[in-house]
C-alpha cells in the first residue's frame, strides 16, 4: 500500500517548508522498500555577482569518497557513508543515521567558467566554488553628460 500526500489540494500551495519536508520524508518512506533509506546530504547554494556558491553537508563521509565532476553543463556530487559496526554488547535500540551511497546533480547556467571551479572540505562540510565568466558578471558604464554635435 501507499501512501501520497496530494500537493493540489487546496490551500497547500500556503504550507510552511517545514511541512513540505515532512511531506516528503513521509511520502519517502512509505513508497520506499523495507530497509533502505537512502541518504541525500543538504545543499544551499549562493549567488552573487561573481560566483555561485554550492554549500553541502556530508557528515562522517571521507574526503577521499566524495567525488566532483562538472560535465555538460551538470555538476554532480557523489559519495558514501559507510556503516562503522561497534561491536559491544547488546543491540541497538535505535537507528536513525542513513548510510551508503548518495549523488547530487545541479544544472548549471552558462555563466559559470567550469576551467575555475574549486572544491574545499572541513569538518564534514564540502563547499564548491563555482566562478562567473568575465562576460557574465555584473559591470557598471558611466553616462557623461554634454552635447552630441
Amino acid at each position: 500500500m501507499s501512501l501520497m500526500i496530494r500537493r493540489s489540494l487546496p490551500g497547500f500551495e500556503d504550507f510552511p517548508t517545514s511541512i513540505r519536508v515532512f511531506e516528503d520524508v513521509m511520502n519517502r518512506m512509505f513508497n520506499e522498500p523495507a530497509g533502505i533509506r537512502p541518504w541525500t546530504p543538504p545543499v544551499d547554494i549562493v549567488e552573487n555577482e561573481n560566483e555561485l556558491v554550492l554549500t553541502a553537508d556530508v557528515p562522517g563521509v571521507k574526503m577521499d569518497a566524495i567525488d566532483i565532476k562538472l560535465e555538460d553543463g551538470t555538476l554532480t556530487i557523489s559519495g558514501n557513508r559507510e556503516f562503522v559496526s561497534e561491536k559491544k554488547e547488546g543491540g541497538y535500540h535505535r537507528m536513525e543515521r542513513a548510510y551508503g551511497k548518495f549523488q547530487r546533480a545541479f544544472s548549471l547556467p552558462e555563466s559559470v567558467d567550469a576551467e575555475k571551479v574549486a572544491a574545499a572540505y572541513d569538518n564534514g562540510v564540502l563547499r564548491v566554488t563555482l566562478p562567473k565568466k568575465e562576460i557574465a558578471k555584473p559591470r557598471s558604464i558611466k553616462v557623461s553628460v554634454g552635447s552630441n554635435n
